[in-house]
């Protein structure tokens, strides 16, 4: 296996940047998630860069709800990035880690007013998903005496090579406005007394491996982009979403780098606005491609045991990452403290939630394992603890982050009484 850059190999040890991860396992105890700091701004820069060789306009967008640790946020925010936020927690997060509203996105599909209310309250920009939204969006804007600033999100109808529960951008898709209907929407704003149309929003799908839809979904969006401008809009952004994926099975896949994808969209992009004579900034919204590879989940063989197969019963399960079971995704696993013996066994890795589907891994190639081990599950810093759940009431693990020869918690683990502290007693039941 050709591992990730920031993980080594040191005397049969896995390292995460300058730290033994058995040592750290030691520190916290498992499960743990481990975050290197150093790769995140390495991403982010490398995304950053590969866009504005092309354009100088661009602004990128962190996809908050692939991980929103507020560190993460933070880290980000010093950056120079906006965050595509799709709840009044993930909003109220990112303004909280130093995101200014103009460069935030309050996107989604189902929106409440209370979400509507708090976004134009704190002069966020809000994607519309629906003429419905828009007409609550123009009432409760006027009540509040604004004037608020909106795209809309388009849906292209392009399938994309990826899970189907995350291709957003098909016809069957419930995000977005069709594009036969799109014009429409834009002529009702322009109507609208509280409603501004500045932005034109779309977002594909995730964990997409191929550069090609990217580039129809540019020319979907451009093709539209001339005919609003025709009608008066004058567009401040096109946001043209996230999506490009990363490499989990780093044995068989190969992902696109973001100068790839930069150098097969950028092109076309550049040539339809110069074409319409517009000039609107480029917003991106990369979320796995910016923190997928950074973090590691630290899981402790609990058992072995042999039935029909070898299984490797282990202190995380899908409570914690919930990826294998519901999308069958692929994370590699290593062997913490057996990093560079010959891997004889087949295992699969299995969790301690009370489902069949409790699997992390199934039918991996490991060293011979024994209680007490410890795994490490690579990639799992996009819509890992983002997803985790208290299930079984399993109280969620720490995060911890590392920095060169630093490291600290950036989220403490919970404990029962943090699941208990949420429930009351009903009067009834009192005696």
């Amino acid at each position: 296996m050709t591992l990730p850059e920031h993980l080594t190999i040191h005397e049969g040890h896995l390292y995460i940047g300058m730290h033994d991860c058995n040592d750290l396992a030691k520190e916290y105890g498992t499960p743990v998630y481990v975050t290197d700091e150093e790769k995140l701004r390495q991403n982010f820069i490398r995304y950053n860069d590969a866009l504005k060789a092309h354009y100088s306009d661009v602004q990128l967008l962190y996809a908050a709800k692939a991980n929103g640790n507020l560190s993460i946020l933070k880290i980000f925010a010093s950056l120079g990035a906006g965050a595509d936020v799709f709840s009044s927690g993930e909003l109220h997060l990112a303004l909280l880690a130093g995101i200014p509203p103009e460069k935030l996105l309050f996107n989604g599909s189902s929106k409440t007013h209370d979400d509507l209310r708090v976004a134009v309250e704190k002069g966020v920009r809000i994607s519309l998903d629906s003429f419905d939204e828009l007409k609550q969006l123009d009432k409760i804007a006027g009540e509040l005496g604004r004037i608020v600033e909106v795209s809309f999100r388009v849906n292209p109808a392009i399938d994309v090579p990826t899970h189907p529960k995350i291709a957003t951008g098909l016809a069957t898709s419930k995000f977005g406005i069709p594009a036969d209907q799109i014009v429409d929407a834009y002529r009702a704003a322009l109507e609208c007394e509280n409603v501004d149309p500045v932005g034109m929003h779309c977002h594909i799908g995730s964990q997409i491996l191929d550069v090609t839809p990217f580039v129809k979904e540019m020319e979907v969006l451009l093709k539209v982009a001339g005919e609003i401008t025709k009608m008066g809009v004058h567009l401040k952004f096109i946001d043209i979403g996230g999506g490009l994926g990363i490499a989990y099975d780093h044995e068989k896949e190969v992902a696109p780098t973001p100068k790839e994808y930069a150098d097969a969209v950028m092109p076309v992009f550049i040539a339809g606005i110069q074409k319409l004579g517009i000039k609107p900034q480029l917003w991106v919204e990369p979320g796995r491609n910016l923190v997928g590879d950074t973090t590691i989940l630290l899981t402790r063989v609990n058992s072995v045991k042999t039935s029909h197969k070898k299984f490797v019963n282990v202190d995380a399960g899908f409570n914690l990452l919930i990826r294998p079971a519901m999308y069958g995704s692929h994370h590699d696993v290593i062997a913490v403290g057996k990093a560079d013996e010959e891997k004889t066994e087949e295992y699969t890795v299995t969790g301690p939630i009370c489902e069949t589907g409790d699997i992390l891994a199934e039918n991996r190639k490991l060293p011979e394992l024994e209680s007490g081990d410890v795994l490490a599950i690579l990639d799992t810093g996009a819509y890992g603890y983002s997803m985790a759940s208290q299930y079984n009431c399993r109280p969620r693990c720490p995060e911890v982050m590392i920095f060169e020869d630093r490291h600290g918690i950036m989220r403490r683990g919970e404990s029962v009484v943090d699941i208990v502290n949420t429930m009351k007693r009903l009067p009834w039941h009192e005696k």
